[in-house]
């Protein structure tokens, strides 16, 4: 099946499924769901362009259009993103990335990992959630204002969390090639528009990597830190996708050995211990 009649039949079913009462619509039917004109009249197009896209002519419509539909027609998230990939063969522009917080059960899930630190970022390296052991290992973000809970922010402008990182270059270059790609693929965005204007301007380190048009994927890999209790400690680094919030990533790190692992546990319980352990 092409795209325009994966489109033309999407856009049929979820048009059928709809309540015409729901919507203050009335009138004798004789089939279940909205008229082609309601849909167009609640997605503010011409009833000719909607009726086209149902038949699979007219070519492919705008994102614009799309959205509308997708508010005419009631979509779910995931319903709107389907009907993107059907309609323009990609997903949605990501929602502007929100640093409002998380749902309190994705919070759970990070408070559950009580040796693992884990946080939730945006495409611009914005923190917007971690649990205590991510608080205790790697940066105290309940100690720091919204806008300075900003890793690229931290990582080329904060003496103290360059100097914990090992290899601050190669965590610098990866922060960089990642952000690159991420905001590329959420499309035009503010927020990544400024952070970029002031790093350019703040760190000539930063500009220059920028200037080196590096792009990957979070991935996985290892970080290495100094931490100032617990000194050297390595963890294994994963990330995933949240699902329904295509503008997050939760990014979990896991001891990478036994004594990173022992470091960790002492760390989280009794931090004043581990120092004194030294």
């Amino acid at each position: 099946m092409d795209e325009e009649n994966r489109l033309s039949t999407f856009l049929k079913d979820r048009r059928k499924r709809l309540d015409p009462a729901a919507f203050g619509f009335s009138g004798r039917r004789r089939t279940t769901g909205l008229r082609r004109e309601e849909v167009a009249q609640r997605a503010n197009i011409s009833t000719t362009w909607y009726t086209w896209l149902e038949q699979g002519r007219g070519g492919a419509p705008s994102p614009r259009v799309l959205e509308s539909l997708a508010d005419a027609l009631m979509l779910t998230e995931a319903e709107r993103e389907h009907l993107f990939l059907v309609g323009i063969g990609r997903p949605p522009k990501a929602p502007a990335a929100s640093q409002d917080g998380i749902t309190p059960r994705l919070q759970r899930f990070l408070d559950a990992l009580a040796f693992i630190p884990a946080i939730i970022a945006t495409p611009q390296w914005d923190i917007v959630a971690w649990n205590d052991a991510a608080r205790l290992a790697l940066t105290d973000y309940t100690a720091l204002s919204k806008d300075e809970r900003n890793i690229l922010r931290r990582i080329f402008l904060d003496s103290e969390t360059r100097a914990a990182q090992e290899d601050w270059e190669s965590v610098a270059r990866f922060l960089v090639a990642t952000f690159r790609a991420e905001t590329a693929r959420a499309g035009e965005d503010d927020r990544a528009t400024e952070l970029l204007a002031e790093l350019s301007g703040k760190s000539a380190e930063f500009a220059a990597m920028w200037a080196d048009n590096d792009v990957r994927s979070t991935g996985e890999g290892i970080k290495r830190i100094r931490h100032p209790l617990a000194g050297p400690i390595a963890f294994e680094f994963s990330s995933f996708a949240v699902d329904g919030r295509p503008d997050l990533k939760l990014l979990t790190y896991t001891p990478a050995e036994p004594a990173d692992a022992k470091k960790m546990r002492q760390l989280c319980q009794n931090p004043k211990r581990i120092s004194r352990d030294r």
